[in-house]
């Protein structure tokens, strides 16, 4: 568990992040955490984690070798969160009604680091969170698409395309093994089979993966995503041991390649939210927030 930026905004100045923005969540009520942690099927060049071999620490980051159960596992992440936000509790900054909503989290994103797929009782997971009454978005890198089959859908799939070609996904997802490029296309392709909203996100880096728009159409076309978000590359965490600074794009250069991919795929250009440097696309004409039809039944069911 990590508590993220946008929650201590949310706390101190009232402000969302661009999940509230584009799809109804309240900030300041989101935890976000990790099943897999530091294991993952993928080196991505732009990740804020550390890698296995970098500064002399190595691991084997294919598998999780031990695993908890879901309910301990959801136990954990709330535990942890409250106490990572204990500090603001009597913040002259802080409501004290929006401090008491926080530590009981309503909304959990599934993503941090690692690959989630890996975690063998990651269905169980997801239960475990929706019977408490909390709203799921999952992030997968989409290379382990037999975990997706029959899985209990989350309220929102997320599936990271960061990458038109596997040329250019060699060079900046680095592969742990051959083939997972045409997993990835394997998963895009099954997005359409999800009840759920599913999104297609697409991590800019410039230099590295800011071009073919329409090979990007054509992926899109393939899985026909809800959303697509397309996102600056953030120089955070140990990415900077990787990538300069320069290798963010601007939010004007995100809008303008977003645009590029939007005109190819027949996406539109719905929103975007500048201080997050992202740009949302999608076919729908009318957006309802994901997690507004359960609303009302969540609020009853919050843990104490």
């Amino acid at each position: 568990m990590k508590t993220c930026h946008w929650v201590r905004k949310a706390l101190t100045e009232g402000k969302i992040c661009y999940k509230g923005r584009f799809y109804g969540i309240e900030t300041h009520r989101c935890l976000q955490m990790s099943p897999a942690v530091v294991y993952c099927t993928n080196r991505c060049v732009y990740c804020w984690r550390p890698l296995p071999g970098e500064r002399g620490f190595e691991w084997a980051g294919g598998r999780i070798p031990a695993e908890d159960e879901p309910n301990e596992i959801v136990d954990g992440a709330i535990e942890a969160h409250r106490r990572a936000l204990s500090g603001y509790k009597g913040n002259p900054k802080v409501p004290e009604e929006r401090y008491e909503e926080a530590i009981r989290p309503r909304h959990v994103a599934i993503s941090l680091s690692g690959e989630p797929t890996l975690y063998s009782k990651l269905s169980d997971l997801i239960e475990e969170f929706h019977r408490r009454g909390m709203t799921t978005f999952l992030v997968t890198n989409g290379t382990n698409p037999r975990a997706l089959e029959g899985l209990k859908e989350p309220t929102q799939l997320y599936v990271s395309v960061s990458a038109p070609s596997e040329e250019v996904y060699r060079r900046v997802c680095r592969p742990c093994a051959e083939g997972n490029w045409e997993s990835l296309m394997r998963t895009v392709s099954m997005l359409k089979t999800f009840k759920c909203p599913t999104v297609v996100r697409i991590t800019l880096v410039k230099g590295l993966n800011m071009e073919d728009p329409d090979g990007y159409a054509r992926v899109l076309n393939m899985g026909n995503p809800t959303y697509v978000e397309v996102k600056a590359y953030m120089h955070v965490g140990s990415s900077i041991w990787r990538l300069g600074a320069e290798a963010m794009p601007s939010h004007e250069e995100v809008l303008e390649f977003a645009g590029e991919v939007a005109k190819r795929s027949g996406y539109d250009l719905v929103d975007e939210v500048p201080a997050s440097r992202v740009a949302l696309l999608s076919r729908v004409s009318k957006r309802v927030p994901v997690c507004e039809d359960r609303r009302d039944s969540l609020r009853d069911k919050q843990n104490a």
